[in-house]
């Protein structure tokens, strides 16, 4: 062995022996400050005890191979000594892993339902769903010390706990030395779907704490393109206001300064929510997804900000929703969550309140009894048609007084030829005269539009119909096909939806039903409204075909019951030549005009002195 071998292996193992000196120095030092921490914690609230089940290579010996790595090791040992494994969480709702490796969840399972694929599987037993997995999602902190570390990058020793009434805790803490350290405390309620999480800094001075939040969002449905369409960013600001954001194929970016009460990431039936009472600073959002992926709905990536209060030992509390779109269940925690059930938006933004305060009352009352879904909706449609009844009969009193009155409007047709401002005035004295309201029939059928909008929203969002079977249909929550093209028909589809089918014939049946309701279809300058009662059921097909079968199921079994209404309300409480009697009768007597009838005619007047034609006047 020469000289420079010999000074080699000298300086080698003058390093070991400083560095065995500098560990065990600081292992004394981390073992009584942690037993200092525990007994002041404890005082304050217990912590949980170590699971013996849990080991870490940190106790293991240690072998050192190079000066190299004798001078890594000289790091603490959260930065290098401690094996990645999972550890879970679990209670009733929810299955979560951590890993040791930044203390995040890995995977995510929600208890009690399946994805489609296991839906429709004879051999699958999973009664679990998936809503993420990998390495593609992770919560992180950047810590200020060693130019941000972050958090995704230690190694935590977990420490786990069951209490009494099963809310489960693990405790990952990562010693940073000097007396620095970082736990992340997850709760798990025993029952619940949202998950607590405390980052707690010790020894580590700073005003804020960047957040990162990345999610990664896999299929759960039938159709993926489906899913996306129904896959948005929700988020509620702490004075109340609200808003939300389409997910789309290319990469989008938001920025909020403002603080952020809560962040959602939904797709169609399940959605992921970051919770923080004090409120998530300087947001910034990425979102999108690949549409070559068939496996990820849609990815999330996410910055924010939380205020540290000054202190040795500094929290940021956060809490995390991770389950089903139950309309119940979010608008249990009362912050707003439950507006990412759509129920209504845009033009039609005023039916959710005909959804929140009429219709999903009396659907949960009607469920609270009946398992049967398809059953709620018959008995819903029924209740409401029962209700609007009256709205309806009137709506078919008024096509009736119309149609008696034909035979006067057509002479009045012969006598005005091509005239229509003239015919406009005569038709109007006749209505008058014979106590006639032209948007009689109209106004009835403005008050059940509502009704059918609140429908179109609520059904098709609703998780209840989620893998809930009727007849054919397999699912009520997705389109109910009875033969798949393998190709793509334009403005149609890829299949054929049966309840889509019956719901178009039965809307031209009612067509063809009430073609001789008004004279209006008589006028050749009506003609294209003559016909769209025939064109917009087709035009409907296409836009229905992928729709809910629980939507497309209730529109059909509506169109049934409102032939069967109609028929009864003609055939038995309609007498169309009573009708005409009174109405002749209603000749004889004088009209008095009201003030929008008053300003109408002089309007009429107006235009009429314009075109050099003497009016006459209406009055009695």
């Amino acid at each position: 062995m020469d000289r420079n071998q010999i000074t080699g292996f000298s300086l080698l193992a003058i390093l070991v022996v400083i560095y065995l000196l500098y560990n065990q120095h600081e292992q004394k030092t981390y073992l009584e400050s942690k037993r200092i921490a525990d007994s002041t914690a404890r005082a304050r609230n217990p912590r949980p005890i170590v699971d013996s089940s849990y080991k870490t290579v940190a106790n293991q010996p240690v072998v050192v191979d190079s000066i190299t790595e004798a001078l890594r090791k000289l790091q603490p040992v959260s930065y290098y000594g401690i094996a990645d494994t999972n550890v879970v969480l679990e209670n009733k709702k929810l299955t979560l892993k951590f890993s040791t490796k930044g203390a995040y969840p890995t995977a995510a399972y929600i208890k009690n339902y399946k994805t489609y694929h296991d839906f429709n599987s004879d051999k699958s037993t999973e009664n679990t769903l998936c809503l993420f997995k990998g390495s593609a999602n992770r919560l992180s902190a950047l810590l200020p010390i060693d130019n941000s570390k972050s958090t995704a990058d230690l190694y935590f020793v977990p420490t786990k706990r069951t209490e009494p009434n099963g809310d489960e805790t693990i405790d990952f803490s990562a010693d940073l030395a000097g007396g620095r350290k970082v736990d992340i405390i997850y709760t798990l309620p025993a029952n619940d779907f949202m998950m607590h999480c405390n980052i707690v800094l010790t020894g580590l001075n700073g005003t804020v704490l960047p957040v990162s939040w990345q999610s990664s969002l896999l299929t759960t449905e039938k159709d993926i393109t489906n899913e996306r369409l129904n896959t948005q960013i929700y988020y509620k600001f702490k004075d109340e206001d609200q808003d939300y954001f389409t997910v789309k194929a290319e990469e989008q970016s938001k920025q909020k300064n403002d603080p952020v009460l809560w962040y959602g990431f939904r797709k169609q039936y399940f959605s992921m929510a970051m919770v923080a009472d004090d409120g998530l600073n300087k947001m910034d959002a990425r979102f999108g997804y690949k549409a070559d992926d068939s496996n990820v709905v849609a990815k999330n990536d996410m910055l924010f900000q939380m205020n540290l209060k000054p202190g040795k030992e500094q929290v940021a509390s956060l809490r995390w929703f991770i389950g089903p779109n139950d309309y119940n269940t979010l608008n249990s925690y009362k912050i707003g969550m439950e507006s990412m059930v759509p129920l209504g938006f845009g033009m039609f933004a005023f039916v959710k309140y005909v959804n929140r305060f009429a219709l999903i009352p009396f659907f949960y009352f009607l469920s609270s009894f009946i398992s049967n879904y398809a059953l709620i909706i018959v008995l819903m449609t029924v209740v409401i048609r029962l209700i609007l009844s009256f709205f309806t009969y009137k709506s078919y009193l008024s096509s009736a007084k119309m149609r008696v009155l034909k035979p006067e409007l057509d002479e009045i047709k012969a006598k005005c030829g091509d005239d229509t401002q003239k015919f406009s005035m005569e038709q109007m004295k006749l209505y008058k005269a014979a106590g006639v309201n032209p948007l009689g029939g109209c106004l009835p059928m403005l008050i059940q539009l509502p009704i059918l909008l609140s429908m179109y929203y609520m059904f098709p969002s609703f998780i209840e119909f989620r893998q809930k079977s009727f007849l054919w249909a397999k699912d009520l929550s997705t389109y109910d096909s009875i033969l798949d093209f393998h190709f793509t028909v334009p403005f149609y589809g890829d299949h054929i939806s049966l309840f889509t089918l019956m719901m178009t014939a039965t809307s031209l049946f009612l067509a063809i039903y009430n073609r001789n309701m008004t004279p209006q279809q008589n006028d050749p300058n009506m003609a294209m409204m003559k016909y769209m009662p025939y064109i917009f059921p087709i035009i409907l097909m296409g836009m229905f075909n992928k729709m809910a079968a629980a939507l497309t199921f209730y529109y059909t079994f509506s169109n049934l019951l409102s032939i069967l209404q109609q028929f009864v309300i003609q055939k038995y409480f309609i007498n169309e030549k009573a009708i005409h009697a009174q109405l002749q009768e209603n000749k004889s007597k004088p009209t008095v005009q009201s003030k929008w009838q008053q300003k109408l005619e002089e309007m009429q007047k107006i235009q009429q002195n314009q075109k050099g034609i003497p009016a006459k006047s209406t009055k009695k």
